[in-house]
């Protein structure tokens, strides 16, 4: 098969707009992506992939007090730094603890 050079160039300009507006599109979704107090936020699903635990294992998590969580409209959401924060925890309680011997 073989094109001259104008209709290339022509699929080449068509391929170029199809990836502006993806990336339009994209940054689009990224500014309706929640934020509280200018940090980001994460829904279950989100905390779910991150962490690999069930969705029980987070509902646990959360009705222990252990991951603090807000409800917005209906949805559950987490900050960042709070997931961050339980990992911390959460890492700081399986590490055995060295003692000095002093």
């Amino acid at each position: 098969m073989n094109i001259d050079r104008m209709e290339f160039i022509s699929w080449m300009e068509r391929i170029i707009e199809r990836f502006d507006l993806m990336s339009a599109h994209i940054n689009e979704l990224e500014k309706k992506r929640g934020s509280v107090d200018g940090e980001e936020l994460l829904d279950n699903q989100d905390i779910l992939q991150m962490l690999k635990i069930s969705s029980r294992s987070l509902q646990r998590y959360r009705s222990s007090g252990r991951l603090p969580y807000y409800t917005i409209s209906g949805k559950i959401y987490y900050k960042l730094s709070d997931v961050h924060q339980f990992i911390r925890e959460s890492f700081n309680l399986r590490m055995p603890k060295t003692y000095d011997s002093q």
